[in-house]
């Protein structure tokens, strides 16, 4: 791997604080990865609507590049290819947040959507007006039924346009929303990659093309597409692309559209502007008239060799809100020379923090449960490499990093705790994985730590019985969150066997190594499902032969934990 990096694990904070340095009317939220308008005090007192959004880095200049006046108001970022944890989302609903309310512009990815709409759910407990705007552009998934939706991609950034317009303009929550709506509604996108990304966590790319291969259809993760084939012109793979956008959003002779040419990061402009002439050709030729055209790097997968287009159906109103004014450095088409100043820093309101009456200490967790934990984190950090080359073969190869990242803030936090109970020893470990891990583990992992807190709290039962109905409340959290089930080939494959295998009793210990061996009999059977949920199912049967490393982390902690309780037992 060859980057102009200094720290993985700095990637994200170091860009942002670089391009934010560069813009000085932008600001960083002090302590997050998240690009604010430098004049949010004044934005405030406007009484106008905030538009957010965000999602993991290595989509740049998205999504910070679109904040300012007439676009966003602010862009929350999550690690590379990773979406923002629930904490950070909800801490740029506080700074922005006012009577007039907030509209939330996510992408259509599992971990976006859990974590922004949990964030959403907390803003409007502290009487923050929050609607969400979901974009699902990709049209190489047609319906996506079969899968966990159609993505959200390059296409996005002209919503982001048509709401911050909206919003600028002073219209409400309610039409600023319907305004966004309306773009989605008549929007669609598709890419085709000439070579893979390599995200800095993974270390190598997460697949691998042959010299005269591409792939047609993919998102803007690193994953691969849904179809390979040999190269060909680029008036050719143009038509196959806007033919699919055609058809897709039934665009007829005589509609007016806006294109976008984006690059996807490492395309080069003479190749661009060759993508840009077919493309306008190819139209003219379908009878469609362009009436907007745009072509540079609006939103990237990295390093990517490639390009996608997308095509919004104008009327009036789509038409005025693209032409609107905006201070957005990364629509302007003029770049500014600037002296760069030190990053400016908003201080998190203190209201945002989280209050609890009960300290927990009523009755201490036994000393089982603390080294069960402790067990559980130091061997995902053992397996980090090995989960992240297993997710690299089926997803975006960020689960090992996220897991790692989650399992060093728990360690960390342990030993803080002297004296909680077990109830409260999870509900801090729901915080704690909240607050660090971003993704679609983060959150998925904190609802699960929180139902068994819940569960554990109400429980007046002995200890096995109180492990059943606590792990059971636990998986049925994640289920129902992430809207997975048996067979979809997720983490819940090894977590409803587990549970299964808990229920049936036999004392903590016995059941504890129950549940990792059923975990670990469904983790392999992931091998031989089709995925229809998560980022596996947007590669369809070239994840077959690979368990799911979701799966494998649990059946990896719920091992170790076993052994850890069987050691105190003894």
């Amino acid at each position: 791997m060859k980057k102009l990096i200094n720290d993985v694990l700095k990637v994200v904070p170091e860009t942002l604080e670089g391009f934010v340095r560069l813009h000085p009317d932008l600001a960083l939220l002090d302590g997050y990865a998240t690009v604010i308008r430098g004049d949010i005090e004044s934005f405030r007192a406007s009484g106008k609507v905030a538009v957010i959004s965000g999602g993991g880095a290595g989509h740049e200049p998205a999504h910070a590049g679109y904040v300012g006046r007439g676009m966003l108001t602010a862009a929350v970022s999550g690690d590379v290819f990773a979406s923002p944890s629930t904490d950070a989302v909800f801490a740029a609903l506080m700074v922005v947040g006012t009577p007039a309310g907030v509209l939330m512009v996510v992408k259509n990815y599992t971990g976006d959507r859990i974590n922004f709409g949990l964030a959403a759910e907390m803003a409007r407990a502290h009487g923050i007006p929050v609607e969400t705007v979901v974009v699902d552009d990709d049209a190489a998934l047609g319906s996506a039924e079969a899968t966990a939706g159609r993505r959200g991609i390059a296409g996005t950034v002209l919503v982001h346009k048509v709401a911050g317009a909206a919003a600028e303009a002073g219209l409400s929550l309610a039409d600023v929303a319907e305004r966004a709506r309306a773009a989605v509604a008549g929007l669609a996108s598709m890419g085709v990659a000439l070579s893979p990304c390599t995200v800095p966590a993974a270390g190598k790319a997460n697949f691998e093309l042959g010299a005269d291969e591409i792939e047609l259809g993919l998102g803007i993760h690193g994953e691969a597409g849904v179809e390979r084939r040999t190269i060909a012109s680029a008036a050719t793979l143009t038509g196959i692309l806007l033919d699919t956008i055609i058809k897709d959003r039934s665009i007829k002779p005589g509609a007016a559209v806006a294109l976008l040419v984006n690059n996807l990061g490492g395309t080069p402009t003479m190749e661009m502007n060759i993508v840009a002439k077919n493309a306008l050709d190819h139209l003219q030729g379908a009878g469609i008239a362009v009436e907007r055209a745009y072509c540079g790097t609006f939103l990237t997968a990295i390093e990517m060799d490639g390009v996608s287009l997308s095509l919004l159906k104008l009327d009036a109103s789509l038409r005025k809100a693209l032409d609107a004014e905006t201070e957005a450095p990364a629509w302007l088409t003029n770049a500014r020379a600037t002296q760069p100043p030190l990053a400016k820093a908003v201080t998190v309101p203190a209201e945002q923090a989280e209050a609890s009456t009960d300290d927990g200490r009523a009755t201490p967790a036994p000393e089982a449960v603390i080294a069960a934990i402790r067990a559980g984190c130091e061997v995902l950090l053992a397996a980090e490499d090995r989960l992240t080359e297993m997710d690299r073969h089926v997803g975006d190869g960020d689960i090992g990093r996220s897991l790692a990242q989650g399992a060093e803030a728990v360690l960390a936090r342990l030993d803080a705790m002297p004296g909680y109970a077990t109830y409260a020893v999870l509900r801090e470990l729901s915080l704690t994985i909240r607050r660090a891990v971003g993704g679609t583990s983060g959150p998925l992992y904190a609802a699960m730590a929180l139902s068994a807190s819940n569960s554990l709290k109400e429980a007046n039962g002995d200890a096995s019985a109180s492990l059943a109905a606590a792990f059971s409340t636990a998986v049925a959290s994640v289920a129902r969150l992430g809207g997975a089930k048996a067979g979809d080939r997720t983490m819940v494959d090894a977590l409803l066997p587990a549970a299964e295998a808990i229920a049936r009793g036999g004392g903590v210990a016995t059941q504890l190594a129950a549940a990792a061996e059923a975990a670990s009999l469904g983790a392999a059977r992931t091998a031989e499902m089709m995925p229809r949920r998560g980022r596996s199912s947007y590669i369809g049967e070239r994840a077959l032969g690979y368990p799911d490393p979701g799966a494998e982390a649990v059946a990896l902690w719920l091992k170790a934990a076993a052994a850890s309780v069987a050691t105190k037992r003894a």
